[in-house]
This record gives C-alpha cells, structure tokens and sequence, in this order.
C-alpha cells in the first residue's frame, strides 16, 4: 500500500492560523500518514509564503484533507472561498467523493465566529461528497477550552504573540489530524484490497 497523504490546506496571515496547522500536521504524522502543508496563492502573499499553493492534482489525488481559515466575520477568508469556486470540474467528476475532512479556524476574540465559520469553511467540502468529521466530546482538551475549538473542529485564538497556542488547542488541534489521518489510512486500506 502507498503512503497516505492527508492535505492541510489553509490561509494565513498572521501566522496564527498557520500555527494551528502545524499542530494538525503533528497529528497527522503521529500516525504514519504524511501530512502536506498547502496554502492558497494571493497576489500580496506570493513572495513571503511558506507552503507551497495546493495544486488541483494534488487536492484531486489526496487521501483526505483538513482545511483552515481565519474568521472573517463568521466566514473563511475570501481567496479559500475563490479556490472552491474553481472547482467545478472535480466536482461534477465526483473526484472527492468518500475522502475524509475536517475543518479549522482561529479568530481575534473568543466570541469572533468561531463556530460559524467552522460550519462556512465545511460547506464546499460537503458539496464535494467529502466525509465531514469533527473532533469527539471525549477529547479532554475540549471540555478544558480556554480559548479555541469545538466538537466542529479545531480552533484558537489569535491572542498568544508569536502565534503560540494553548495547550488546549494544541492537543485539540493533534487530536483532529490523528482522527482524519486514521480514517484516511482505514479507508485507503479498503481500497487497496
């Protein structure tokens, strides 16, 4: 069997969001699976990125993927939106259909959208035929929340300097890239026999 490959596919601009990923991509890599950091190109970011922009060959051969945006009132950030939008062909060719996903998200304020914009960003995942999963209530670090995360998906808050997460969102974050990588590994697994 090949390796699985789950794609952590995010906007960030401040780094906070960024820093979340890495915590998913932590949880990703704990279970085998290789975790791909990927970003959406915008004209002003191009020259400072880290992660290279996720190409559609890249997104159309994934085993899963968790996607992540800051809260842009109540919403994802409007250049993951103008990605989705592109999409049409993999869409109407059923290319996602039964790949595992999960959401992420980081606001300024602990009431700034962080769930609505948990539900926005899972749309066009759902659209896709994509397997929506969260993280389980029997999480500690959710019942422990200071700041970011939810059963709909990871969180944090853009509080911290240095984008540096709680502990909480930490282990809440490591939790959903342990869950979605799993899934993918089962179901890559079924597949392949």
């Amino acid at each position: 069997m090949s390796r699985c490959n789950v794609i952590i596919f995010y906007f960030s601009r401040g780094g906070h969001t960024r820093a979340l990923a890495d915590a998913i991509a932590e949880g990703v890599h704990a279970t085998g699976a290789e975790a791909l950091l990927r970003t959406v190109e915008t004209d002003s970011d191009a020259a400072s990125m880290r992660d290279l922009p996720l190409s559609k060959d890249e997104l159309v051969s994934c085993d899963g993927l968790i996607m992540g945006s800051p809260t842009r009132f109540g919403h994802m950030s409007a250049s993951l939106q103008k990605f989705w939008e592109s999409t049409s062909r993999e869409w109407l060719n059923g290319e996602l259909i039964d790949k595992p996903a999960a959401v992420f998200t980081t606001s300024s304020s602990l009431h700034g959208g962080q769930e609505s914009t948990l539900l926005n960003i899972a749309l066009p995942l759902l659209h896709h035929g994509m397997l929506l999963t969260g993280i389980p209530y029997d999480q500690p670090s959710l019942h422990h929340a200071d700041a970011g995360g939810s059963p709909y998906g990871a969180g944090a808050l853009n509080q911290n300097p240095n984008a540096k997460l709680t502990a909480n969102e930490r282990a809440s974050a490591i939790a959903l890239g342990q869950r979605v990588a799993t899934i993918a590994r089962q179901l890559k697994q079924t597949k392949d026999t």
